[in-house]
């Protein structure tokens, strides 16, 4: 995404590179995936953020996860190998083309089949979904990002995990910006750190990110 005069870099970009170059990604079709977003200028969260999100996955045991806005498949491509055979990611994408990108994917990557795929409005999906997840990650469009809330603490177990991206919205949370997106994004982190349920805290690496633990 490039950027304009209303945003600021939360990390160093210098920084950034060599948390990069300590771990480059060995996966072919990651890269790929990350060279498609880069010559599209399609928003995707990066290797320092899918690494953790694999990470958090590995740690609690992760079988079942929901990514919503999924976009052409790069953050549910980094849980789906987390998870093992037996994991199932529930991908949610509103672009029917960006869902067709993301099943080729995964097919390269040997993980379609642990992954579902559903085109439409994500938090309906969820609404809809039967069971409970351990982790939900939301990155749908900002200004829907306060609806989500309550349904991610409904569907988690205890102890499951609800990550968002983009909580510090290129600095633009310091300003005083009146665009739907900015006031999604300052709202949704109001009432996510008001949630009793949750124990919330911000990481901030890319674009923000929040890690919330279901009590």
């Amino acid at each position: 995404m490039k950027k304009n005069e209303t945003e600021t870099y939360i990390i160093n970009p210098k920084i950034e590179e060599y948390l990069r170059n300590l771990n480059p990604i060995q996966d072919n079709v990651l890269k790929e995936m990350e060279e498609l977003g880069n010559e599209r200028g399609f928003p995707i969260i990066g290797p320092l953020v899918g690494s953790l999100l694999y990470q958090l996955a590995i740690i609690i045991g992760a079988k079942r996860v929901f990514d919503m806005g999924s976009g052409f498949g790069y953050s549910a491509y980094w849980f789906a190998k987390a998870l093992g055979k037996e994991g199932l990611v529930i991908f949610a994408e509103l672009s029917e083309k960006n869902a067709w990108l993301a099943r080729e994917f995964f097919r390269r990557g040997g993980l379609d089949n642990r992954v579902e795929i559903h085109v439409g409005d994500a938090l309906q999906i969820l609404e809809e979904t039967d069971g409970e997840f351990d982790v939900i990650f939301n990155d749908i469009d900002k200004e829907y990002y306060p609806l989500v809330v309550d349904e991610a603490y409904k569907k988690l177990r205890r102890g499951g995990l609800f990550i968002t991206d983009n909580v510090l919205w290129f600095g633009r949370v310091l300003t005083d910006d009146l665009s739907p997106s900015t006031k999604g994004v300052k709202e949704f982190t109001r009432l996510l750190f008001e949630e009793k349920g949750f124990v919330t805290t911000i990481i901030p690496i890319r674009d923000g990110i929040s890690l919330s633990v279901k009590l």
